[in-house]
């Protein structure tokens, strides 16, 4: 039986949370399909990461910009992971999808929760399902998720150190 899991909040660790258990699922042979929202094209290192493992597949929707305000064109490639992560949820080929930053993408309304609540009422009972993203989660998706984590930052060495991020550790 699949159920709902989400990973949001401030602190650092959502994606990486999820990633982590795409592995695990990955080891014992479930095939796993992480989409990832608003991260198009950026080479982050879980690219290569899962490159050799079979059934782990990433996929990639939207501008390398980090988005201040939402234009035109992340609109549209919202709307292209949506399709695409229906297509993905409904084929029947995958045990775990991740909608990677998909609570962002709700955020700056770049999706709208209507949409998203579709996908998810539609989901088959077979396909366990991670949200991730976001610092504030829509009720609606609060209310029918099994596992809600809240990732909460006490300290981050971005704000108190001025650190930058940094290869291999934040992308």
């Amino acid at each position: 039986m699949g159920l709902i899991q989400l990973y949001f909040g401030r602190g650092k660790g959502k994606t990486t949370a999820a990633i982590g258990l795409g592995l695990r699922a990955s080891g014992h042979g479930f095939k796993v399909n992480m989409i990832q929202f608003m991260k198009g094209n950026t080479k982050y290192g879980e690219l290569n990461a899962v490159k050799g493992i079979e059934n782990f597949e990433i996929h990639q929707f939207g501008r390398m910009d980090l988005i201040m305000e939402p234009e035109k064109i992340d609109i549209e490639e919202g709307k292209k992971a949506l399709k695409y992560a229906e297509e993905i949820i409904m084929s029947d080929n995958y045990d775990l999808v991740i909608l990677d930053e998909i609570g962002v993408a709700l955020e700056m309304h770049i999706i709208k929760i209507d949409d998203v609540m579709n996908l998810i009422e539609k989901k088959p009972e077979k396909v366990e399902l991670i949200l991730t993203g976001g610092q504030k989660i829509h009720p609606k998706i609060k209310e029918i998720a099994d596992l809600i984590t809240e990732m909460k930052m006490v300290k981050h060495y971005f704000s108190t150190d001025g650190i930058q991020a940094r290869l291999g550790i934040e992308f």
